[in-house]
């Protein structure tokens, strides 16, 4: 007869016995820069709010921030972070994006131009992920002040996968164009 060990280290995940799957900290970067541009923020935390299985557990304060990229001559976005946890995938993590995205209109006229809404999948726990469709974490995030910044106020011990603490990614970037709106407010 052998000798069991109930504490013995396992070889697989637990969860996957029973069919749960695991509960991950997701993060989106929500902004807009055309029209009701503190209404479309609202509306996106709204909209993740009604997301099954999906539960926000920090919303950033409302930043303005110049834009960056190709097309500079646009108006400044106003932009958060939207921190939640959820067992939903991360592809349908993204599909829910876009679909949050099409419901208030999205216009993008010039791609890295002015929209009315971007609501951005940063990160899904400590996935890694380079496919066609999705790119986890989001590949520019390290080099955007607009989603560091945020992202630290909440959650100051923050990581991104493979590249480390927010706090010290934020270092590396210039952070002048991102100014803390206290008069705008998202109600939670």
């Amino acid at each position: 007869m052998t000798d069991f060990d109930p504490n013995a280290h396992l070889d697989f995940e637990v969860d996957t016995l029973s069919g749960m799957v695991p509960v991950r900290s997701v993060v989106f970067s929500v902004g807009s820069n055309l029209g009701d541009r503190l209404g479309y923020l609202q509306g996106a935390v709204e909209a993740l709010r009604a997301t099954p299985t999906l539960t926000i557990v920090g919303v950033s304060s409302v930043y303005e921030t110049a834009p960056v990229g190709p097309v500079l001559d646009q108006p400044e976005f106003l932009n958060i972070i939207v921190q939640a946890d959820t067992t939903l995938a991360s592809l349908v993590l993204l599909e829910r994006a876009q679909a949050i995205e099409n419901h208030f209109r999205r216009t993008r006229e010039v791609p890295g131009g002015a929209r009315t809404l971007d609501v951005d999948l940063i990160a899904v726990g400590d996935r890694v992920k380079n496919t066609p469709v999705l790119t986890l974490p989001h590949p520019r995030a390290h080099q955007r002040a607009f989603v560091l910044v945020p992202w630290l106020e909440v959650d100051p011990g923050a990581r991104l996968p493979e590249r480390g603490p927010v706090s010290g990614l934020l270092t590396a970037v210039d952070a002048s164009g991102v100014h803390r709106r206290d008069d705008l407010v998202i109600e939670l």
